[in-house]
């Protein structure tokens, strides 16, 4: 399955939650983002999916080679965005979810 429909599969299981926001209702930076109460938790950026989670769990996912630290093409990786390996076997439903429940706290 290709990156892009594996986000399709996440739009699809998040879209009609209550709070939920689908890509494509926004412009400009997230327009490929799901969003809950406005916040961004996941979007697809450059073929990769892209996550808000504590800055813990980035830097365990980073050491264990799951991905990188986003940037948004500004030059400094973001502490609390991660940009998922594409080959990384970590199911990308979980970690959506641990990243909806991370922006619902803040």
């Amino acid at each position: 399955m290709s990156p892009e429909d594996k986000f399709e599969d996440l739009v699809d299981e998040f879209t009609g939650r209550p709070g939920i926001t689908p890509p494509g209702a926004t412009g400009g930076f997230g327009h490929t983002a799901l969003r809950a109460q406005g916040r961004i938790f996941a979007m697809f950026v450059r073929g990769q999916l892209v996550l808000k989670l504590p800055e813990a769990r980035v830097d365990a996912l980073v050491e264990g080679g799951h991905g990188v630290r986003f940037d948004a093409n500004k030059g400094t990786p973001m502490k609390e965005w991660l940009a998922l390996d594409t080959a990384s076997t970590q199911p990308w439903s979980a970690l959506a979810k641990e990243a909806l429940e991370f922006v619902g706290r803040k």
